[in-house]
């Protein structure tokens, strides 16, 4: 299968590119990096990196970025970045994407676990992420020509621990290898509007 990761250069995308190359064609996307760029808050971005990358079987998404804030003090500005970013530039990369996906390709987008289980300074992320998961939910029941929707909600990294860890008081961190067997279930497996979680 040809397969687009799209933030491959970030922890969860080193780890999905890993898993897959040995079996699949894998096409590195990044923001900076890989075989082609793209901005997922920019429309035409991806709009560009479809007719560039041309046809494809699945396609990853391990980007997104968030803002986070006490409620009281998070900017409109600061809203919008999980919003034009995590929320919109995933929906968009489905969106665009569908003209370019083959027949059965699948989609797998990345949420995470602020969806069902939220943090002080984390409104903003736990509603993008939840967001996503119900149009995940929701746009696989319209997909066509046997297209699937996945989505997979990690909870914090191990790699990423020593940073974030202060933040997830009494989690267990998973690992970055274990989250990417997620992504290989979703492409090489047979659901469909799915959440996929992993939890330490």
């Amino acid at each position: 299968m040809k397969i687009v990761v799209i933030g491959a250069s970030g922890t969860i995308g080193k780890a999905v590119v890993e898993n897959l190359q040995d079996r699949h064609e894998v096409i590195k996307v990044g923001k900076s990096s890989g075989d082609y760029q793209v901005d997922i808050a920019d429309e035409s971005s991806i709009q560009a990196l479809f007719e560039k990358v041309g046809e494809f079987d699945a396609l990853v998404s391990a980007t997104g970025d968030l803002a986070f804030a006490a409620l009281g003090e998070m900017t409109s500005e600061q809203w919008d970045v999980g919003l034009r970013s995590k929320l919109m530039g995933q929906i968009n990369l489905v969106r665009h994407g569908l003209k370019y996906i083959r027949d059965q390709g699948s989609f797998t987008l990345t949420s995470g676990i602020l969806s069902v289980d939220p943090i002080a300074w984390g409104a903003a992320a736990t509603t993008v992420n939840g967001a996503l998961e119900h149009f995940a939910v929701a746009a696989a029941i319209e997909a066509p020509r046997g297209v699937r929707i996945n989505v997979v909600s990690p909870t914090v990294l191990t790699e990423s621990w020593d940073k974030y860890g202060s933040f997830f008081p009494g989690e267990t961190p998973v690992d970055a290898a274990k989250v990417a067997k997620a992504f290989q279930k979703s492409i090489e497996g047979a659901q469909t509007g799915k959440v996929i979680y992993l939890r330490g």
